[in-house]
């Protein structure tokens, strides 16, 4: 095994920034709306629909995912379309999933 050096491993300010993003994940709200927007661009009314969920409980989840960079949206109109930011989030999302089936 090669040798590791302090200098190897990351700073706490990037310690602490991978945990509070590892903690948006914490929520089941939060991840439903991930899965879900890793299928389908979907508009709030839409996702509320699909969760069986208030609109305004789904809209401050989204606004907690699109602080932390893991939602972007477009607007069509009135109308405000959610998908993930990245295909990093559905990546990590996959691998969670895996992991739990094994």
């Amino acid at each position: 095994m090669d040798e590791m050096s302090r200098r190897d491993i990351p700073d706490e300010s990037q310690f602490g920034d991978l945990s509070d993003f590892f903690r948006i994940f914490g929520d089941q709200t939060r991840l439903r709306i991930l899965y879900v927007l890793a299928k389908n661009e979907l508009c709030v009314c839409d996702l509320a629909k699909l969760l069986g969920a208030s609109q305004s409980a789904v809209s401050h989840q989204l606004q907690v995912l699109r602080s932390h960079r893991l939602v972007k949206y477009r607007r069509e109109g009135k109308t405000v379309f959610y998908s993930l930011d990245d295909g990093h989030i559905f990546s990590i999302l996959d691998i969670g999933i895996k992991h739990l089936e094994e």
